[in-house]
C-alpha cells in the first residue's frame, strides 16, 4: 500500500486529466504514492468527506463539476474563499490535520500570462460561470482596466464584474469585439461536442493575447483564428497544469518537476 494518495471527484470524472499529470509528477519524483479518479454524484458528496476525512493516507482531493460550491460547506475556508471565488477544486489536509478548501484555478490562470503587462489594460472575457470566476479574480488582483463580459445571460454577467469590483460591461455573445489587449474564454464554446465560438477577431491590436481555457479539442477554433492572425496564444493545457501544479504542492508537499512540461503535454495529447 502506498503511503499516501489524493484524488479528483467530480460527476462525470472520466474524462478527467488530472490522473495523468500528478502521476506523471509522482514517478518524476519517485514518491510513494497515488492519484486517482473517484466517480461522486452529488447525493453522495458529504458521505465520501465524512469516509476519506477519517484515513491517514488519504490526502485530499480535486474538486470538478458538479462539486465546485457545494463542497464549500464540507471543508474550512480558511482563505475567504466563499466570498471571493465562491467556489472551491481543492480540499487538502491541512499540518493540524484540518480539511481546508480552495482554487487554484485563478493561480493557474494567471501563471501563463505573468509577464505581460497588463495593468491598466482593457480585456474581454467569455462566458460568466464557474470558471470566469476565478479568471476574473485574479484579473481584479492585477489591476486591469476596463471589463467586458461577452455572455448569454448579460444580467449574470453585469453581476459578477460588480461582485469583483470591476469596471466594464456586460454585452450578449453576439456583440462585436471591444478592442482589448487580453482576450479570454472561459465558457464551454468550442469544446468537443459544443458549438464553435464564432467570433470576429479583427478588432483585436496586433499585440493582443488571445487565451482559451478548453483544452479539449487543444487547437480551438477561437485559437485557430488567433493564429491565422498571428496574434499570441495560450491554450487550455497551461492553466490546466498551472493549477495542478499548485495543487500538488499542497496534496503532496513536493513541488512538480515544471522543466518537464514538453513531455507532460506530449502525454496529455497522446
Amino acid at each position: 500500500m502506498t503511503h499516501m494518495y489524493a484524488e479528483v471527484i467530480g460527476d462525470p470524472i472520466s474524462h478527467s486529466k488530472s490522473p495523468l499529470i500528478h502521476r506523471f509528477w509522482i514517478n518524476a519524483l519517485g514518491l510513494d504514492a497515488d492519484y486517482r479518479a473517484h466517480h461522486v454524484t452529488p447525493e453522495a458528496l458529504a458521505a465520501y468527506f465524512a469516509a476519506r476525512r477519517d484515513d491517514p493516507a488519504w490526502r485530499g482531493c480535486n474538486i470538478t463539476l458538479p462539486h465546485k460550491q457545494a463542497a464549500l460547506d464540507l471543508v474550512e475556508d480558511r482563505g475567504g474563499v466563499r466570498a471571493t471565488i465562491g467556489a472551491i477544486n481543492l480540499a487538502f489536509r491541512a499540518e493540524d490535520g484540518a480539511l481546508i478548501g480552495t482554487n487554484t484555478d485563478a493561480g493557474g490562470f494567471y501563471a501563463p500570462i505573468a509577464g505581460l503587462p497588463l495593468e491598466g489594460a482593457p480585456i474581454v472575457v467569455i462566458g460568466a460561470g464557474g470558471a470566469a470566476r476565478a479568471v476574473l479574480f485574479a484579473l481584479s488582483r492585477i489591476g486591469v482596466g476596463d471589463v467586458t463580459i461577452l455572455n448569454r445571460n448579460v444580467l449574470k454577467a453585469a453581476a459578477l464584474l460588480s461582485s469583483f469590483g470591476l469596471k466594464g460591461k456586460a454585452l450578449p455573445l453576439a456583440a462585436p469585439l471591444p478592442a482589448a489587449a487580453l482576450l479570454v474564454n472561459t465558457s464551454a464554446l468550442g469544446m468537443v461536442g459544443q458549438p464553435a465560438l464564432d467570433i470576429d477577431l479583427s478588432p483585436l491590436p496586433d499585440d493582443a493575447v488571445v487565451y482559451d481555457i478548453v483544452y479539449a479539442p487543444l487547437e480551438t477554433p477561437l485559437l485557430k483564428a488567433a493564429r491565422d492572425r498571428d496574434l499570441d496564444t495560450v491554450d487550455g493545457l497551461d492553466m490546466l497544469i498551472g493549477q495542478g501544479a499548485l495543487a500538488f504542492e499542497l496534496l503532496f508537499g513536493a513541488e512538480p518537476p515544471r522543466d518537464r512540461d514538453d513531455a507532460l503535454r506530449d502525454l496529455l495529447l497522446a
